[in-house]
């Protein structure tokens, strides 16, 4: 198993179509981009898939979808690509690069990440406005920022963070951290996370669930590859465990 950083994916996608392996000719790659909150289930069906295939490496890329979506329409070889929000996958269909329509698989809704024992007694969204707490969010351009504005703008009320993450994983690591007292992620992240954060559920976040689209491209490398991995994304197998992570049924 290989994971590209985010800040070199891009620089190491459009090598990759380059050559000068020596993989064997039954040696194959697959590359699937996915949103950073999907990095433990996607790492997990990566092993079940490459079990099933000895001779398939897959490379998993995880980052902001936003910054995916861009990788993709300017020519990164990917094979795969599974968004965090409809926005970002519709920058990639707009651009006639997904092979066929891409489907819903999952949902999530956000939740306020704090510290063990919610030492700052954050119990409502309002809460976050208080300036004696440090707050970070993602930045309004992926997924997870864009569902903060949702609920900013159903609920009337604005906090003002500390900073804008460019995925929702660097928010979970400020608030694990110890560098902010509260992080709006997901509820997948916050259970990813075991016992270095609570969660602190919010009725406001209904206004703002989010929808994973996958695809396969219509460039992808390896383009059988690509369509038995959305298969096994979208499988009986492939949603338990999407369940077990926290996230929910479309």
């Amino acid at each position: 198993m290989r994971v590209l950083a985010a800040g070199a994916v891009a620089t190491t996608l459009l090598l990759a179509g380059c050559g000068g392996g020596t993989a064997s000719p039954e040696d194959r790659t697959l590359t699937v981009s996915a949103a950073a909150s999907l990095t433990d289930v996607f790492t997990e069906l990566e092993a079940r898939f490459e079990a099933a295939d000895p001779g398939v490496d897959v490379v998993l890329n995880f980052a902001g979808s936003s910054d995916l979506s861009s990788q993709i329409v300017n020519g990164a070889p990917v094979d795969v690509f599974a968004s965090a929000d409809d926005s970002r996958m519709t920058v990639v269909t707009d651009a006639g690069l997904a092979e066929g329509e891409p489907q819903v698989f999952v949902t999530n809704r956000l939740q306020i990440a704090v510290a063990p024992g919610n030492p700052e007694g954050i119990d409502t969204f309002a809460d976050l406005t208080d300036p004696e707490i440090t707050l970070v969010v993602c930045a309004p351009q992926v997924p997870c920022g864009a569902a903060t504005e949702s609920v900013e703008a159903a609920s009337g009320v604005t906090p003002a963070p500390v900073s804008e993450e460019p995925d929702v994983r660097s928010v979970l690591s400020k608030v694990t951290s110890g560098e902010a007292d509260a992080g709006l992620v997901y509820v997948t992240d916050v259970i990813s996370a075991g016992d270095q954060v609570d969660g602190v559920d919010f009725p406001e976040s209904d206004a703002a669930l989010n929808e994973y689209p996958i695809a396969a491209l219509a460039n992808a490398p390896q383009p059988e590859l690509a369509a038995a991995f959305v298969e096994l994304v979208l499988s009986p197998e492939g949603a338990a465990v999407f369940e077990t992570a926290g996230f929910g049924t479309p």
